[in-house]
């Protein structure tokens, strides 16, 4: 049973982010949540850490393909694109040194860019409107974004902080 939902859950890191071209925000959001829980469950099922981080890696990279894609039709295309860009080449440098610090110097601008720039497609029905949006709330949108990106690439690849165990008492692996 445990190799099974493992294998579900890795399906589904890959299966959902290809559906994010139909249905931007709802699946934007629901990998964003897989990949906030997915590596406790899978390092709880045994998976081991080096898998791990070449499965998630490997899948967020698919999640920013798609990312882009549905992009290319929205008015932040270019940014959506730079930020593409500029995050794969910190996927590279990680697949190539296997150092996480690459995270911390490429950070994901992107997902957050997506989760937040979705929510206002979806909310105003339309992404002229949404973008409209956007550039009224710009310096908010921003400073949002790079407030939770640093601090979150910091504690995950430089401090190396586990929050599920100082938030829930329990780590993937334990």
């Amino acid at each position: 049973m445990d190799k099974l939902l493992k294998y579900f859950i890795i399906f589904l890191k890959f299966f959902i982010p290809s559906l994010i071209i139909k249905f931007p925000f709802q699946t934007v959001w629901l990998n964003y949540f897989l990949d906030i829980i997915d590596g406790d469950i899978l390092l709880n099922l045994g998976l081991n850490e080096y898998s791990y981080q070449t499965i998630d890696k490997f899948a967020d990279f698919i999640s920013y393909i798609f990312m882009l894609l549905v992009s290319l039709n929205w008015q932040i295309r270019k940014t959506v694109i730079a930020l593409f860009i500029y995050r794969t080449i910190g996927q590279v440098l990680f697949f190539v040194s296997r150092n996480e610090l690459s995270f911390f110097y490429f950070q994901n601008f992107l997902e957050p860019l997506m989760l937040i720039y979705t929510l206002l497609v979806f909310r105003n029905k339309s992404e002229s409107k949404a973008f409209k949006s956007y550039k009224r709330h710009l310096k908010l949108i921003w400073i949002i974004i790079l407030g939770y990106k640093l601090w979150n690439e910091w504690y995950l690849h430089f401090a190396n902080i586990d929050l599920s165990k100082i938030l829930f008492g329990f780590t993937g692996g334990e």
